[in-house]
């Protein structure tokens, strides 16, 4: 039986490696207070499994860790260049990371603690700080006739390069800034077609440091009702970078179609029964929270997603939720992982009291 620890930190990637930190900087010990389970074989995160052509150029800024310095901006892989950081990162900051562990159920264990089981083992902890993302949880929309189609269907998660659907006619299906990415590399060696289910919303100016800061109020205004995250571009518009435009300028955008509504052997069909066909569909819509483990611990609000004050689920103020929501961004996950550290040493001075 392991001892009963302080705190775990379900998940290694930018918000557990900052909530890790900071929870460790506030006084707790690595290993005999606090262990870090991670289901990667390796550090990096989600980073690790991203396409070989998505360059430190390419996303959109990687905030630094905790105490430490931000990625470099290169042309380098991001599937290389991040995962390397944070491992040095963990190493540098002594942080108790157990690998690989995949967590398959967190539940009360009958006497106000946590029993966490993983890969075999299990843990038993005061607190808990989830922060496994959305990876794991690639989203697919259900559409009549999908199980028919006789190309390539595959979500931006099996993504590897735009060489493995070279031409061929791709349909892109998504509104995000995946989805706007993709496009303009595959329009260089493919035929496109882009699906979305509204209008994109274009933004031809920066965020200025208030609209961000409104736009994440939005998201964290849903997660006080205990409504399903929504993610922050849905609130802040698109807007293309160099390479984007340099699409944008070959028509790539222009012939945005509204969402299909049934799927053939060989294409794709809208409402008004115009088809398309179609070699590959790639479904570029997103990510659902990966939080399945914890269901044994009944955290949904009725409106179907997790209510939380701050970071603190409402429902078990033992749990703690970093990279959902609001703080899905690497800036958001660093003040989320801070907040979670410290609600996490305000509990246990609370049950000691």
């Amino acid at each position: 039986m392991e001892p009963v620890l302080q705190s775990v930190v379900v998940g290694a990637g930018q918000a557990g490696l900052s909530a890790a930190h900071h929870l460790l900087r506030l006084g707790l010990r690595p290993w005999t207070d606090v262990v870090v389970l991670d289901a990667n074989p390796a550090p990096g995160g989600a980073w690790q499994h991203r396409w070989d052509t998505l360059t430190m150029a390419d996303v959109h800024g990687v905030a630094a860790l905790p105490d430490d310095a931000p990625p470099p901006t290169s042309r380098e892989r991001a599937n290389a260049v991040v995962p390397a950081v944070f491992g040095d990162y963990e190493r540098r900051q002594g942080l108790p990371v157990v690998r690989p562990v995949r967590v398959d159920r967190v539940e009360d264990d009958g006497a106000g603690l946590l029993r966490v089981t993983g890969s075999g083992r299990t843990w038993t902890t005061r607190t808990l700080v989830n922060a496994t993302g959305t990876w794991e949880r690639p989203f697919v929309p259900a559409v009549p006739g999908a199980g028919t189609f006789a190309g390539r269907q595959l979500h931006t998660r099996d993504y590897r390069g735009p060489d493995e659907l070279a031409g061929l006619h791709v349909v892109v299906v998504g509104g995000g800034l995946s989805a706007v990415q993709l496009l303009a590399e595959l329009s260089e060696v493919a035929s496109t077609t882009w699906v979305t289910r509204r209008e994109p919303v274009w933004r031809t100016t920066p965020f200025t440091p208030d609209e961000g800061r409104a736009a994440v109020a939005l998201v964290e205004e849903r997660v006080r009702q205990g409504l399903p995250p929504q993610s922050v571009v849905s609130v802040t518009g698109l807007m293309l970078r160099a390479q984007e435009r340099a699409a944008a300028a070959r028509g790539v955008y222009a012939d945005r179609r509204p969402m299909i509504s049934s799927i053939e052997p060989d294409g794709v069909v809208w409402p008004d029964g115009s088809r398309q066909r179609a070699d590959a569909i790639l479904w570029a819509t997103g990510f659902r929270p990966d939080v399945g483990h914890l269901a044994p611990l009944r955290l949904r609000a009725a409106a179907g997603g997790i209510r939380l004050d701050g970071t603190t689920a409402v429902r078990d103020p033992r749990v703690q939720l970093v990279g959902y929501g609001p703080s899905a961004s690497t800036i958001g996950a660093n003040r989320a992982g801070r907040v979670a550290a410290r609600a996490v040493l305000d509990r246990l001075g609370a049950v000691a009291a």
